[in-house]
């Protein structure tokens, strides 16, 4: 698989670990910064991993920041975009199986490491199963589009 990542400055040390995670179970990673902790917006991150996947639209994203939630939020103004915010491997894995979640959202100050390998490990396992969730997600899609 191919990730975007990108983080704000409160998810700095968890963004690095992912990537490295990431590559280390051979998968592709665009990281998208920022690469210090000096204080930064994370819409304006958001914003690139988004333009990336909408582009890339066989790649995935991961998005982290303090809580997860400004990203999760950011991240879901874009059409096309369904990012969701995990806190464990079950919300990753029926946010890939129910809802074709293309973006990982996940909060540096909520998860630790070895959560954050679970969920990562869950999202990568699954993908998404159609049938009677085939029409919610297409209802999703029609939502401001």
């Amino acid at each position: 698989m191919k990730f975007y990542i990108a983080t704000d400055h409160a998810g700095i040390e968890l963004k690095e670990y992912t990537v490295e995670l990431l590559k280390e179970k051979g998968h592709e990673v665009v990281d998208l910064g920022p690469f210090s902790k000096d204080r930064v917006d994370y819409p304006d991150y958001a914003t690139k991993v988004c333009e990336a996947v909408l582009v890339d639209n066989s790649s995935h994203g991961i998005l982290i920041c303090g809580s997860g939630i400004g990203m999760s939020m950011a991240a879901n103004r874009y059409n096309g975009i369904r990012a969701a915010l995990c806190h464990d491997a079950y919300t990753a894995t029926v946010a890939r199986a129910h809802n074709d979640a293309n973006i990982l959202c996940f909060g540096e100050r909520i998860i630790g490491r070895g959560v954050c390998e679970s969920i990562v490990d869950a999202w990568i396992k699954n993908s998404f199963e159609g049938g009677r969730h085939r029409q919610r997600v297409e209802k999703i899609e029609k939502i401001n589009s």
